[in-house]
C-alpha cells in the first residue's frame, strides 16, 4: 500500500466476480407463469402492421407525393413538392384528395395554369377519384420551405 495526499491506493492480485442473478433471488410475483428464455423472442420476425393505402406511407399517399415531384416550376428547376410549394396532402379512404398549394409570388405567371396541371397529374394515379386543388396565399411563401435537395439543386447549401 502506498499513500498520497488524499488517497490511499490498495493493490490487489485478484477481484472475486460480482455474485450472478439468480430467479429465485427475484421478487414475489416476478416469476409468475412459465420462464421465457427469451422475452424477445420472435419480435424481429413480427412483420408490421399494413399502412392504409390513403395514410401517410400508404401506395396511394406516396404515389400522390411521386406525381407530384415530376411537376416542376417553369422558372426554377426544381419540382413544386421540393420547391415548398405544396403545403398539405390529405387523401381519404375513397380515394378523394385534398392539395393545399402555393406559389412563389401571387402574380406567378402560371398561376392560371399550376393548379390545373397539378389536379390531372394527382388525379391520374391509381386509387385516386376525385381531386380538389386549393390555392392559398397564407402562409406566404419563402425559401425557407425549400427541402434541402431544392437548395443543393439552386446553389444555395
Amino acid at each position: 500500500m502506498s499513500d498520497e495526499p488524499g488517497f490511499r491506493i490498495e493493490e490487489v492480485d485478484a477481484v472475486a466476480p460480482p455474485p450472478r442473478a439468480r430467479v429465485q433471488d427475484a421478487p414475489e410475483g416476478a416469476t409468475e407463469g412459465p420462464r421465457r428464455r427469451d422475452y424477445l423472442d420472435g419480435f424481429l420476425a413480427h412483420k408490421p402492421e399494413g399502412v392504409a393505402p390513403d395514410a401517410p406511407g400508404g401506395e396511394i399517399y406516396e404515389n400522390v407525393i411521386a406525381a407530384l415531384k415530376e411537376i416542376y416550376d417553369p422558372e426554377i428547376p426544381v419540382n413544386i413538392y421540393e420547391l415548398g410549394l405544396i403545403y398539405g396532402v390529405e387523401v381519404s379512404a375513397e380515394g378523394h384528395v385534398d392539395v393545399m398549394m402555393t406559389l412563389t409570388t401571387p402574380h406567378c405567371p402560371v398561376a392560371e395554369t399550376m393548379p390545373g396541371e397539378v389536379e390531372l397529374r394527382v388525379g391520374a394515379v391509381p386509387g385516386v377519384s376525385t381531386v380538389d386543388v386549393n390555392l392559398v396565399w397564407d402562409p406566404p411563401w419563402d425559401p425557407g420551405k425549400m427541402s434541402d435537395e431544392a437548395r443543393l439543386e439552386l446553389g444555395m447549401l
